[in-house]
């Protein structure tokens, strides 16, 4: 038996050394499209650079991120401590962020298993339908966030027109220049944007649900309620944690619905939009880099937290 083992040994080497290699030009693109601008990023953010000024910036350490998040400083002569204010508009597109991301992705999920139960049923068009249903999410966000802004349009936008002939408002409202309904405007615009492809991958894990398990819990009396509680539910989570996980890492990141409807005005600025301006219309490269690495350790942290809860749930 001895001697299988060397050949064995050596085509075992020869195919990893194979797999190294065919990954090698995948590994380079993503060092080169990933790792050096986060790389970039991160050295920046420990700099005073400005856009108009390239290569001009010095080394501040850690007073980016003290600007940013607010510290605490310690007064060598009496030893107290007082706090550095941190920047409260950062704190506030944090906030924005959280909100939108939750409220969106709850809407979506209701809204897309429900929709996805629906036209997982038999009944004649429902190919069609799900077709229809696709429409929205199929749309580029920078059209349909136009075409949403100018249906909020105070002047001449079609939801002020039918609000006000079924007698639920008086005068119109400006739906993205109140500081009360502008986010919720755009999370709407969201909403119906993004339901789709919750309803996609949704239907994809109902359809891998044999047909069986319905038909059992028929014969053994269950309501359909019950079949949706004690069977949908439980097998369907995997899918629905998958659904979640894509979705909130989008959210996380909007910047192009809040650019094109409110540009970050009226109570809506978010985490992409406040780096941006910072980047390019204030010119503050390191200040808008240390947002950017704040971010990236945001939007890191909930990956790992969903991919954590994917593990758990394979197990």
């Amino acid at each position: 038996m001895n001697f299988l083992k060397a050949p064995q040994g050596k085509f075992a080497r020869q195919q990893e050394q194979l797999a190294y290699i065919l990954l090698a030009p995948t590994l380079i693109v993503i060092l080169l499209v990933a790792a050096w601008p986060l790389y970039k990023a991160v050295s920046l953010s420990f700099t005073s650079e400005r856009l108009g000024k390239p290569g001009q910036g010095e080394y501040i350490g850690f007073e980016n991120y003290t600007k940013l998040l607010g510290t605490k400083i310690r007064n060598e002569k009496d030893g107290s401590t007082s706090t550095r204010a941190s920047d409260k508009n950062w704190w506030e597109s944090l906030s924005n962020t959280v909100v939108l991301t939750f409220l969106s992705v709850v809407l979506e999920l209701i809204a897309g298993l429900f929709i996805a139960m629906v036209i997982n049923s038999k009944f004649p068009g429902r190919g069609m339908m799900r077709t229809a249903v696709l429409i929205p999410w199929a749309i580029p966000t920078v059209v349909s966030a136009q075409m949403w802004a100018w249906m909020y349009n105070d002047v001449f936008g079609v939801f002020n027109y039918i609000l006000q002939n079924i007698g639920i408002i008086e005068q119109p409202i400006a739906w993205l220049a109140d500081k009360n309904t502008a986010l919720l405007s755009i999370i709407m615009m969201e909403v119906w944007k993004t339901t789709p492809f919750m309803t996609l991958l949704l239907l994809a894990g109902m359809q891998i649900i044999s047909a069986d398990v319905y038909e059992a819990a028929d014969i053994d009396g269950a309501t359909k309620w019950q079949q949706f509680w004690l069977i949908t539910m439980p097998l369907l989570r995997p899918a629905i944690l998958v659904a979640l996980i894509f979705r909130t890492l989008d959210a996380l990141r909007i910047f192009d619905a809040i650019k094109v409807m409110t540009n970050g005005g009226s109570g809506t600025e978010v985490m992409a939009t406040y780096a941006y301006k910072n980047l390019f219309d204030f010119q503050k490269i390191g200040y808008g880099s240390a947002i950017c690495v704040v971010m990236f350790i945001i939007i890191a942290v909930f990956v790992v937290i969903y991919m954590s809860a994917f593990r758990i749930e394979e197990a």
